[in-house]
């Protein structure tokens, strides 16, 4: 009966280190699924851990170190874990932001069903992209086995986390890729400002800032699938980044 216990705690409280990724992190996010049912899978997650391993886990003896700071070390970590994939969307809404304001988009936004939010129009195609993708290859068993490793690496109630400066260099890499996942559209957008910014110095009478934005709008639509098209093995690239990341944290 004991060890039925342990187990039962052990799986509620290695469930807060699984169910913010599932809560609150993307791609997770980008689909209306509700609260209760994030909530179940991550504690059937973390049952079919605490099976798996339970030296780590409903045999680690947690109980001596209190459930109050246990509870808190796992939700500390299940934060640190979701904010690796949280940071890598971020930053592709960060991209796909820029070019809404460089084509003249940057009033354009759209309300997310989802997060009952606003997200800017190219951001939220990268966003999808990246979501589809993940979910395409290898993404979900990944992350099960970065789960299972994080529960091996590190015991039930042991704490862990990443130094700030690891994750600087993490964020500075996942925002250059983004920005050459944008940098296609940007570059043709920015020669489409040299070319009016000459015609405005030649032609004086014409109205550059309506045929600018006209101009830059056309090519943005026309350039954007190719971008998107050309973008699978950079964002594949993000989201491995993002699983190394995540796997040392755990």
């Amino acid at each position: 009966m004991n060890g039925f216990i342990d187990m039962v705690v052990a799986s509620l409280l290695l469930s807060l280190r699984i169910v913010p990724l599932l809560a609150f992190a993307q791609p997770f996010t980008l689909f209306r699924v509700p609260a209760i049912l994030r909530v179940i899978l991550g504690i059937g997650l973390a049952a079919w851990q605490v099976a798996a391993n339970p030296a780590a886990t409903s045999d680690s003896g947690f109980w001596a170190q209190g459930l109050p700071l246990v509870a808190a070390r796992e939700l500390f970590l299940g934060l640190t874990l979701a904010l690796a994939p949280q940071l890598a969307f971020a930053m592709l809404l960060w991209a796909g932001r820029a070019i809404d304001v460089q084509a003249g988009f940057g009033i354009a936004t759209l309300v997310d069903p989802a997060t009952r939010s606003q997200m800017p129009l190219v951001g939220t195609l990268f966003v999808y992209l990246a979501g589809a993708i993940f979910f395409a290859t290898d993404g979900p068993q990944d992350l099960l086995a970065i789960w299972a490793a994080s529960v091996a690496q590190v015991p039930l109630g042991a704490g862990g986390g990443r130094s700030p400066v690891a994750m600087l260099d993490y964020l500075s890499g996942v925002a250059l890729m983004a920005v050459g996942l944008a940098g296609l559209v940007l570059l043709v957008l920015f020669l489409l400002d040299l070319a009016v910014a000459l015609l405005s110095r030649t032609l004086p009478q014409m109205n550059v800032l309506v045929l600018g934005f006209q101009v830059k709008a056309i090519a943005t639509v026309a350039v954007l699938p190719l971008a998107l098209s050309l973008s699978g093995a950079l964002i594949l690239h993000i989201l491995r980044r993002t699983f190394d990341t995540m796997a040392d944290i755990g």
